[in-house]
């Protein structure tokens, strides 16, 4: 049997009522299968799905998210894909469509991660599960939100090096910091936009974060910010708690807490 649903973009797609083969694309949302219980009917992820420990063990490595191997995912047999509007290529995604049922998320906020969950939890028949994760989720934000620093600092959000990149408005990250209690500098921009010296100097952040993933910031970078924004403190944070949008969320609103602890509010 199958049953036909419209997909986070919009897209309809006819998919199966139980899928049994799973080929997940995106690292954040392969976390949150396992985590409804889905080990065996997974049978593809990506290079960089690295939670949990056992999934690229268990299943194939079919590229990353964005040098996915189409041959590699056919020959697998899935019945179901599951991927990101931002995290996936469109072309990849257009070749998979062409003959697998292609579900696709897009997401901007934390409405928007629960809306991904609850509906991939009613495409994989984990409804009950997929509602007990969003309700651990809401707690540990409604909890985070009543003690959360009233004042917020000005914050510039970097992923990238060569050049520096940050997150802008448009994007996960935006929401997140805003969840945080900070004030994003670039959220008159959109999306990741690059910046040079003079224009991270002319922002004039207060804190500058400098992201886990997708570049691995070292002390050396930190120590050229200093110099480039010497008005700015400056860490090093854990950028699944700040861009993963599955079950990791409810780990965020402590880690959070624990940043501020650390700078001293």
């Amino acid at each position: 049997m199958a049953r036909k649903v419209v997909d986070m973009m919009g897209r309809a797609v006819v998919v199966p009522d139980r899928p049994q083969r799973i080929i997940s694309l995106v690292p954040s949302q392969t976390e949150y299968l396992f985590s409804l219980g889905l080990k065996r009917q997974i049978v593809g992820v990506t290079r960089f799905c690295v939670h949990p420990e056992e999934a690229r063990r268990h299943a194939r490595v079919i590229g990353g998210t964005k040098q996915l191997k189409i041959e590699r995912c056919l020959r697998l047999k899935p019945d179901l894909v599951i991927g990101n509007k931002e995290e996936n290529d469109a072309e990849s995604i257009e070749a998979l469509s062409a003959q697998v049922p292609t579900w696709m998320s897009e997401i901007y906020t934390l409405s928007d991660a629960r809306k991904m969950m609850r509906q991939t939890g009613t495409l994989v028949g984990k409804e009950e599960e997929a509602n007990q994760i969003i309700t651990e989720i809401d707690s540990a934000f409604d909890r985070w939100r009543q003690c959360r620093p009233v004042h917020r600092p000005r914050v510039l959000y970097l992923i990238w090096r060569n050049p520096w990149m940050g997150a802008a408005a448009s994007t996960f990250i935006d929401h997140m910091l805003l969840e945080a209690g900070f004030d994003n500098v670039l959220k008159e921009k959109q999306r990741y936009p690059m910046l040079d010296n003079v224009a991270i100097r002319d922002l004039r952040p207060d804190l500058i974060l400098l992201s886990s993933e997708p570049y691995p910031f070292k002390d050396v970078h930190r120590e050229e910010l200093l110099d480039i924004a010497p008005g700015a403190r400056i860490y090093h944070v854990d950028g699944e708690l700040f861009s993963w949008y599955g079950n990791r969320l409810a780990l965020a609103p402590d880690y959070f807490e624990a940043l501020w602890s650390s700078l001293g509010e």
